[in-house]
């Protein structure tokens, strides 16, 4: 299982974040460059739809398998009834595995289709904090041919994606919400955070709190919200 919460940055607040994702995890950022392919069900798998990402990690991997080495990814489907419903975070299933580039043409031989592709650049911290975190802050290009990363172009130049991720299990995913709500409100004065597909826009008060940042080194209390 997973829980995950999204949110969109103007790109000229990102350094702030940065400081301020710096301050928070203590540990150093790594940058993150994943070429990734959503894969989607045909009518042939049955009914209910189902979606599979490929993800290359070519910030990571040697020259020789950037291209040869796979990560499978599967989302399932969220958590639903009235607990999920009242939690700002959301629980779905996930399955992660490893494979050779050979599997893209074993997805299209079984009926997938490919849906879009898109490259992810930017930075990530991983840390401990109440459950094991991963916060993302990425720009997101899309390719100008098939599979051409060198000449992907950003889809909005002026926003950048923010994803914050944790593992959980079925007998522990309330504390690791717990964790990742608490997590949640350092961040509130540069950004709004929410479920998939619920995106809340820009935060009124991003320029103020990034100013405060970048002119105080981070600190440890976010600029706002909680403090450590």
């Amino acid at each position: 299982m997973e829980c995950v919460v999204q949110g969109i940055i103007e790109t000229q607040h990102v350094d702030a974040l940065e400081v301020l994702l710096q301050g928070l995890s203590g540990v150093p950022k790594e940058r993150v460059r994943v070429h990734e392919l959503c894969l989607k069900s045909g009518p042939n798998l049955g009914v209910v739809p189902s979606e599979v990402r490929l993800l290359c990690d070519l910030a990571q991997s040697t020259p020789s398998c950037q291209y040869s080495c796979r990560t499978i990814r599967h989302v399932g489907g969220a958590m639903r009834g009235a607990g999920a419903e009242q939690i700002s975070v959301l629980v779905r299933s996930i399955v992660e595995s490893k494979a050779s580039n050979n599997v893209l043409r074993y997805f299209y031989g079984i009926g997938y289709k490919l849906d879009h592709e898109v490259l992810k650049g930017g930075f990530a911290f991983r840390f401990h904090r109440g459950a094991q975190i991963t916060v993302a802050v990425t720009s997101v290009s899309k390719m100008t041919k098939l599979h051409a990363t060198n000449e992907a172009v950003p889809i909005t130049p002026a926003i950048q994606l923010v994803e914050i991720m944790a593992p959980a299990a079925a007998d522990n995913y309330n504390d690791v919400v717990s964790a990742v709500t608490s997590f949640c409100e350092y961040l509130a004065p540069l950004l709004h955070l929410s479920k998939p597909g619920n995106s809340t826009g820009i935060v009124p008060t991003a320029g103020a709190a990034a100013a405060s940042l970048m002119s105080s080194g981070g600190g440890g209390g976010g600029g706002g919200g909680k403090t450590l």
